[in-house]
């Protein structure tokens, strides 16, 4: 593991000389706000950078919770980090200091947890999750309907062998990815 992430930090600093890594503060178990590590896919200030994009590309906030398709804002190197995955690796330290779990609802930002209603704060109840239910089956489809029914269904339903079942299909759904990326 250490040599891929050694490697991915070196493409990233080569790719435009930015930092390695990326911090936000995210929204864990029972609302207490921790930072979560990611390696950089997007240009340095992408933050700054976000309604200068809407503005280009139109806002496509049509909820709480939204994902840009084909964002200008991420690097060769983040298309490819994503891609597989590989860009989540860091949070391998939120979970070992935590404040995130392997399995869970993916930790949500403060400005999403203030839109969330009664039903979706269940979702703060469990520690949040590198891979979870919403990332294994709605990866490619984004909505905020399948977003909020699937972190729902987990929180209620939360088991040893969901998660079990939930990291094994991570890990298969991560191979296909970069299987499909090979060929």
């Amino acid at each position: 593991l250490s040599p891929a992430l050694l490697a991915a930090a070196i493409a990233i600093k080569l790719n435009d000389g930015g930092p390695v890594f990326f911090r936000q503060s995210r929204v864990g178990r029972h609302g207490k706000q921790f930072t979560v590590f990611k390696l950089r896919t997007m240009v340095p200030d992408a933050e700054a950078k976000l309604d200068e994009v809407l503005e280009k590309l139109g806002n496509q906030r049509d909820s709480v919770l939204f994902k840009l398709e084909r964002d200008p804002r991420r690097t060769k190197v983040g298309r490819i980090l994503e891609s597989t995955s590989f860009d989540e690796v860091p949070q391998l330290f939120n979970v070992l200091n935590g404040t995130m779990s392997l399995v869970g609802p993916r930790p949500a930002l403060a400005t999403e947890v203030a839109k969330f209603d009664d039903e979706l704060l269940a979702r703060l109840s469990v520690p949040p999750g590198v891979t979870g239910l919403w990332q294994v089956e709605a990866r490619d489809n984004p909505s905020f309907s399948a977003y909020k029914r699937l972190d729902l269904f987990y929180v209620e339903n939360w088991s040893l062998t969901l998660d079990l079942v939930l990291l094994v299909e991570t890990f298969s759904s991560v191979v296909a990815r970069m299987s499909r990326r090979r060929s």
